[in-house]
């Protein structure tokens, strides 16, 4: 089953949190994050990178030690992918980070993560890099997707391809059978 959150401010919203702790669905103390960096590649994006681990760290409570810190710049085996629960891709520039993807050929890997349980995380370009403007991107979904909005797109299923918009506060939650904007 496919576990997959896009969000525009990570777990600012702790309803987001929870979920992503409902689909890992493991002790806390046990959950291992695949922690991706790769598109933190200008300074305000880097200064943001702290408040990511705290996401995980502080809002989840998941040890520090259990957070592997991946850049994209080689591949990792579908082997070590598996010792993962969860991926949690950072902001930043995502046409860097759709390059990225595609140069190292990270979706098939990301693919076979998540037909496999893996559960995944987009904060910021780390959701927009799956969605339809992004030929070599994730494809997540077919729609457009603007994060960091003041007003968003109304919550509930997405039912058509219109341009998605999410505020800081608003998740989409993306399984086999529907995709869903929640708060």
């Amino acid at each position: 089953m496919k576990k997959i959150l896009l969000t525009s401010g990570g777990f600012d919203n702790k309803n987001v949190a929870k979920k992503f702790l409902e689909l890992v669905n493991k002790p806390v103390n046990e959950i291992k994050v695949l922690f991706i960096t790769t598109a933190a590649v200008e300074p305000d994006a880097v200064m943001i990178l702290p408040a990511c681990i705290e996401d995980l760290t502080k809002v989840c409570n998941i040890p520090i030690e259990n957070l592997t810190i991946y850049d994209m710049h080689k591949l990792i085996s579908k082997e070590e992918i598996l010792k993962y629960d969860a991926i949690y891709m950072c902001g930043g520039k995502t046409e860097y980070l759709v390059e990225r993807i595609d140069e190292v050929g990270f979706k098939d890997l990301l693919d076979y993560y998540i037909a496999n349980g893996g559960v995944y995380v987009g904060v910021s370009a780390g959701s927009t890099c799956g969605c339809g403007r992004y030929k070599t991107g994730l494809d997540f979904l077919d729609n457009e997707l603007e994060v960091h909005c003041e007003k968003g797109s109304n919550n509930g299923l997405i039912t058509n391809n219109n341009k998605i918009y999410l505020t800081n506060n608003q998740a989409i939650f993306i399984d086999d059978n529907s995709m869903t904007i929640f708060e």
